[in-house]
């Protein structure tokens, strides 16, 4: 199979991109990528030893780059967004532009080239509080109505439904998937685990907005990608074309405890958390329904996260480079996100 990975110099879309690698031997995969800030080709060190992977820098909004790159392929694996919903707040036009209509852009590109799977990597962030429609909170189910209460949700969830109306008027093969959050390699230190685990480190602040009581279903990165790989070399038992599938670890951790794990394995003070004002729009539970997933696919999780956590605070512990070629680029974002708890 000739794969085409948007946003795979990310932090989830390289995962992908190693876990593919290491199982398809016979899988060759393009990765388009326009390296915005939390693109990085560090991301993907067998680009210099691997024939079968190659890049092509590119934005998805160019109808003709994408087009031209698209050439030969046989499926679509689409990470390409602007993801930080803090950002969001404030630069809300970049996400309706990567997030919309740079996937309207892939999905006219992939019905002229007539591909074989289109596979649109949404987020939990599209439904807003896990509830259900009485308002109880429970998981959302992947029939529940779409909620976002941030931009990035909405324009995530703009996306989402897009990319479904062209399975419903095309009969374009797309799949939808809605995972939990992430944490693992690779990952831009914007993010809370990311930037927790660096801030601990550098013995600065660990900021939790309000109460830090709102809670995260939180998956590994690993298995994701192993939940995304059989979607995408799904070829027995019922159709997955036009289906929408939720993925989560059903491991909910709240973002104080998520920062007192980590002072913890690291033997760092708890006079390191800092509590500071709520951002708007902050949704109080993200909690997914797996069981679709898992009696269609047999799919589930294999890191708990314990010890998955300790993996990830070892990775950043041990990629000192990695960290010093992002610090270097001064990223104004990423400095205040870094000493917001100051």
């Amino acid at each position: 199979m000739r794969i085409f990975v948007t946003g795979g110099a990310g932090f989830i879309g390289s995962n992908f991109v190693h876990h593919l690698l290491n199982k398809h031997t016979s899988d060759e995969i393009i990765v388009f990528d326009t390296l915005t800030y939390a693109g990085n080709l560090a991301n993907l060190p067998s680009l210099s030893t691997t024939a079968r992977l190659s890049f092509i820098q590119g934005d998805i909004c160019d109808e003709r780059s994408v087009l031209q790159a698209l050439a030969g392929c046989d499926a679509i694996v689409h990470f390409a967004a602007e993801t930080h919903v803090d950002r969001s707040l404030v630069e809300t036009q970049n996400f309706i532009a990567t997030n919309v209509q740079g996937t309207y852009v892939l999905l006219e590109a992939a019905r002229k080239r007539h591909l074989q799977r289109f596979l649109y990597i949404s987020t939990d962030e599209v439904y807003g509080n896990a509830c259900s429609p009485a308002g109880v909170s429970r998981p959302s189910l992947e029939s529940d109505s779409l909620r976002p209460l941030s931009p990035y949700a909405a324009s995530k969830a703009g996306a989402d439904t897009l990319a479904f109306s062209y399975w419903a008027s095309y009969e374009l093969p797309v799949t939808i998937t809605r995972c939990s959050n992430n944490y693992g390699p690779y990952q831009y230190p914007e993010k809370q685990i990311p930037l927790f685990i660096l801030n601990a480190l550098e013995d600065r602040p660990l900021p939790i907005y309000g109460d830090g009581q709102h809670s995260r279903d939180w998956i590994h990165v690993y298995d994701h990608c192993a939940a995304l790989d059989l979607l995408l070399h799904h070829t027995e038992g019922q159709p997955i074309a036009g289906e929408i599938f939720n993925i989560g670890a059903h491991q909910e951790r709240s973002t104080l405890e998520n920062a007192t794990t980590i002072l913890k394995v690291l033997e760092k003070p708890g006079e390191q958390i800092s509590f500071v004002k709520d951002r708007l729009g902050h949704v109080r539970r993200h909690a997914v329904d797996t069981e679709k997933i898992y009696q269609q696919l047999g799919w589930q999780t294999q890191i708990p996260f314990d010890e998955g956590i300790k993996q990830t605070i070892d990775w950043y512990r041990n990629n000192t480079a990695w960290l010093a070629d992002l610090k270097q680029k001064n990223n104004e974002f990423l400095q205040k996100a870094l000493n917001l708890g100051l």
